[in-house]
C-alpha cells in the first residue's frame, strides 16, 4: 500500500496527555503524544496491551477528555469544543469498537441499531427516508435485508461487527477510529472485515486510525505505522520502512515476534526482551524502555528521548537508534 494521494493533514495531536486518577497517583495512559494523520490515509497504531493505544484513539475523537495538549481536526482544536461544537464534530468522526457484542444495545434490532445515530442527529425528516438509508447501509457493509429485525445475540461476530461499521458510516464521517475491529473474530471473518474496511476506504476516501496489536494485519492495511510503548509513540514511519528498517529496539523486538506461517522454518532472529513493563503510575525517568532495552547506555536514564525525524518521514524517540545487540534465540 502506498502513501495517500492527498497529503493534507486531517488530524494532529500536540503534546497530548491523558492521565487517570488512581489511589497510587496519576496513571500516565497517554503522555506527550505528537502524531498526524493525512487526509485519506490509514495510520496503524501498534503496541502491547496496556500501552495506551485504545485510550489515545478515544481521546482523539473526544470520547475521553484530554488531560493536556491539543487535538487538531483541520484547523480546529476539538479539546476546546463546547457541547454544540462537539455534536457537530460527531458527524465527522466516528469509532468502530473492539467487541462487536458489548458495543451494541442487545434490546435493539439491526435496523434500530443502524438508525440510532440518524435519529439522534435528526438527519432525515421522516421515517421513510431513514428506512431507505438503513437499507443502503446494510447493503454497503454486506448485511442481508432479511436480518433487519434480528437482534445482536442472534448473529455471529462478523455480522455484529458489520452492524458496528454501518453505525459508524451512517453520518458520512470523514475520520474513523478502528479500535482492534477484528481481534474478537476468527481468522476467516477477520479477512472479510478487513477487506470490507479497505473497500470502503477506497470507495469513500475515509481516513482511518487503525489500532491493533497484530503486526501482520497492520502491515497490509496501513499507509504509515506508529509504535507505542508505555504511553508514548516511539517510532513512526511508512509501513514498509517500519518492517524493513526498524530503528527502535522495541520495534525490532515486536517484528521478530511475528510468526512465520511455515512449519519447516525455525525463526532464528527472535529477540527475547527481559524484564517487565514499568508501571504507568510511576513511569521511570529518562527512556521508559531502559529496563528492557538490550542496547541501553548510562545516558538513557537521564535523557527522555523526543520523537524526531531521523530520515524522510521516519520519526524516532531513541537515544541510541540502530541495530541492537540482543541475545537472539530460535523460536520454540
Amino acid at each position: 500500500m502506498g502513501s495517500p494521494a492527498v497529503t493534507e493533514t486531517m488530524v494532529e495531536t500536540r503534546r497530548l496527555k491523558k492521565y487517570f486518577s488512581t489511589p497510587k497517583g496519576p496513571l500516565h495512559a497517554v503522555d506527550d503524544v505528537n502524531i498526524f494523520i493525512a487526509k485519506g490515509e490509514t495510520l496503524g497504531l501498534v503496541g502491547e496491551s496496556g500501552c495506551g493505544k485504545s485510550t489515545l484513539g478515544r481521546v482523539v475523537i473526544r470520547l475521553l477528555e484530554a488531560t493536556g495538549g491539543s487535538v487538531l481536526f483541520g484547523d480546529q482544536d476539538i479539546v476546546k469544543f463546547d457541547k454544540n461544537d462537539l455534536r457537530t464534530f460527531r458527524k465527522r468522526a466516528q469509532m468502530v469498537f473492539q467487541d462487536p457484542y458489548s458495543s451494541l444495545n442487545p434490546r435493539l434490532s439491526v435496523e434500530q441499531l443502524i438508525a440510532e445515530p440518524l435519529r439522534i442527529h435528526k438527519v432525515y425528516p421522516n421515517e421513510r427516508e431513514t428506512s431507505v438509508r438503513i437499507k443502503e447501509l446494510m447493503d454497503t457493509v454486506g448485511l442481508a435485508q432479511r436480518l433487519a429485525t434480528s437482534f445482536p445475540h442472534e448473529l455471529d461476530g462478523g455480522r455484529r461487527q458489520r452492524i458496528g461499521v454501518a453505525r459508524a458510516l451512517a453520518l458520512n464521517p470523514e475520520f474513523i477510529v478502528l479500535d482492534e475491529p477484528v481481534s474478537a473474530l476468527d481468522v476467516c471473518i477477520q479477512a472479510q472485515i478487513l477487506n470490507l474496511l479497505q473497500d470502503l476506504k477506497d470507495q469513500f476516501q475515509y481516513t482511518y486510525l487503525f489500532i491493533t496489536h497484530d503486526l501482520s494485519v497492520v502491515r497490509h492495511i496501513s499507509n504509515r505505522i506508529a509504535v507505542m510503548y508505555l504511553g508514548k509513540v516511539i517510532e513512526l514511519a511508512h509501513h514498509l520502512e517500519i518492517f524493513e528498517n526498524p530503528q527502535h529496539p522495541y520495534t525490532q523486538a515486536l517484528l521478530s515476534a511475528i510468526p512465520i506461517p511455515k512449519l519447516d522454518i525455525v525463526r532464528k532472529d527472535r529477540i527475547i526482551l527481559e524484564g517487565d513493563v514499568p508501571s504507568p503510575v510511576n513511569p521511570p525517568a529518562g527512556c521508559r524502555f531502559y529496563g528492557r532495552c538490550p542496547s541501553r547506555q548510562a545516558d538513557c536514564l537521564e535523557e527522555t528521548p523526543e520523537l524526531v525525524e531521523i530520515g524522510p518521514n521516519h520519526f524516532l524517540a531513541c537515544c541510541h537508534p540502530g541495530a541492537i545487540t540482543a541475545q537472539k534465540q530460535p523460536a520454540q
